[in-house]
């Protein structure tokens, strides 16, 4: 299923200059929303994972579907100050500021075999981070999926790991 039309773009935001790629025309349609779990993770099937982390916001809605697909758990990356127990963190940089993602110290357990989820791949800061904070953690990191790759910004080049990244979409 081509899934780019169910992709609204959206101009200036969340900040003027940034182009949003807006997701809930996608989360809307039942069908739309199951098949672009099922590309996310179909090149993971064999992958024997422990366990899926979603990064907020939305790669908590793709990573938790992904995580039922592949039957396995889910642990959240959040922004600061909103996991109940002792965490450890990670500052990075955005295309438009910076931030940090937090996930709880006993979320993963060493030697855990993680897919890494999230919605877009924009300049690749986030994606770094969350794979740093699972280096951290002393997961074994099997992959990233990514619902959508913003080609230009060349994300993908600040993947430097020997680990598959997948994206759906390609814009």
């Amino acid at each position: 299923m081509n899934l780019a039309p169910y992709i609204r773009d959206i101009a200036d935001f969340p900040k003027p200059g940034i182009g949003f790629k807006d997701l809930t025309p996608l989360l809307g349609d039942a069908r739309a929303f199951a098949d672009s779990i099922e590309q996310l993770i179909a090149p993971f099937r064999e992958s024997k994972v422990d366990c899926i982390c979603g990064i907020e916001a939305r790669g908590f809605i793709f990573g938790a579907a992904a995580a039922t697909g592949l039957g396995c758990g889910f642990v959240p990356m959040r922004k600061p100050g909103k996991l109940p127990a002792a965490t450890i963190s990670v500052d990075y940089a955005l295309e438009y500021g910076s931030d940090r993602l937090e996930m709880h110290v006993d979320a993963i357990r060493p030697g855990a075999r993680v897919l890494l989820i999230d919605d877009v791949l924009a300049t690749g800061g986030t994606l770094s981070a969350a794979a740093a904070l699972l280096d951290r953690a002393g997961a074994e990191i099997v992959g990233a999926g990514l619902l959508i790759e913003l080609l230009a910004l060349q994300g993908r080049s600040r993947w430097q790991r020997n680990a598959p990244l997948h994206a759906v979409i390609a814009i």
